[in-house]
């Protein structure tokens, strides 16, 4: 097994070209920004298409299932795969204490119950702060003394929106928020192992597979932000970091290797990546199962009164599911 870790092959040696390999990270900075503005402006774009029109509720809904199935295989089938299989390379599997302990698995369990926290810490602020009991009095005496002030076009009362609605709302905002900071940890890592990496052979598919991957995961993100319901600076703030996150990390990676000679293949470097890779699944797969499908598919009104909803959301997420399952075909 020792020689395995240090023997490399013919072919491995062809492959690292670091002219070759400079030029293809450089033109993956500008297809992976592009394919990412692509992916995660195109549901963000559908929901303000259909915005005011009676099908609006249930565009939305579907574009979040499938994108809770991108989020859920990104996570089960890209990051923890990736992660196990660096802590369980030979050159860190083979020592202390990696081979003692299932480091991956416990790292993301620590991601997991890191996320319920910030959800359960905010969740509460959000209650505590935003809401104040309201003094029992008759809505008509109160739609009369606002009228009396205010014109009709500024009437502060909005039929329909309970305190109920808004903490949904204000959910959903955190939930956004929360799984953009999951992908931009995974992206960062993706782009900073591509940066530091020589390996043409390697560079030339994964730029391929990865644009198909930011398409996808920018199309789960763009639908929970779509869903939030955010100021039109806010959701262009969002969408903008998601899209430069990767190509940033690239530089990044380029920058590490050239400044410090840095092997990504180095048992340091397994490691991190290891470790930072778990950490970013155990968030998403909580983000995936706990925030986006648990409400919808058991405590959503609008989709237990309609049957063929239910069966079209289940479809969309098999769908988002599927759809990202397949790219690990090649990345």
């Amino acid at each position: 097994m020792a020689t395995a870790c240090t023997t490399v092959s013919a072919g491995g040696y062809t492959c690292r070209d670091s002219a070759a390999a400079t030029h293809l990270k450089l033109l993956s900075i500008a297809l992976i920004f592009v394919t990412s503005v692509v992916g995660i402006a195109s549901p963000v774009a559908l929901a303000r298409v259909f915005h005011g029109k009676p099908a609006y509720t249930n565009v939305v809904l579907l574009i979040k299932c499938f994108a809770a199935g991108v989020i859920l295989s990104t996570s089960l089938v890209h990051v923890l795969p990736d992660a196990f299989q660096a802590l369980a390379d030979c050159q860190v599997g083979s020592r202390h204490p990696w081979k003692d302990f299932p480091f991956s698995g416990f790292v993301a369990m620590i991601g997991a119950l890191l996320a319920l926290l910030v959800d359960l810490v905010a969740s509460s602020h959000a209650e505590h702060s935003h809401y104040t009991p309201v003094r029992s009095e008759d809505p008509s005496s109160i739609t009369k003394k606002t009228a009396q002030n205010q014109p009709a076009s500024s009437l502060p009362l909005h039929c329909g929106h309970t305190p109920a609605d808004e903490l949904a709302k204000l959910k959903q905002r955190l939930v956004s928020q929360v799984l953009e900071i999951g992908i931009i940890f995974h992206s960062v890592i993706i782009g900073v192992t591509l940066g530091m990496s020589q390996n043409k052979c390697t560079i030339r598919p994964l730029v391929a597979a990865l644009s198909f991957h930011q398409i996808f995961e920018g199309m789960g993100l763009g639908g929970c932000i779509a869903q939030a319901g955010f100021s039109v600076s806010t959701t262009t703030y969002m969408c903008f970091m998601f899209a430069v996150t990767t190509p940033m990390g690239i530089i990044m990676g380029m920058l590490v290797f050239y400044i410090t000679g840095y092997d990504d293949s180095s048992p340091n470097a397994l490691i991190l990546e290891g470790l930072l890779g778990s950490l970013s699944s155990g968030i998403l797969i909580y983000m995936a199962l706990v925030d986006l499908v648990s409400p919808d598919f058991f405590h959503n009104k609008l989709m237990s009164s309609q049957l063929w909803l239910k069966k079209a959301s289940y479809v969309a997420l098999v769908l988002g599911s599927a759809s990202m399952s397949v790219l690990a075909l090649w990345a």
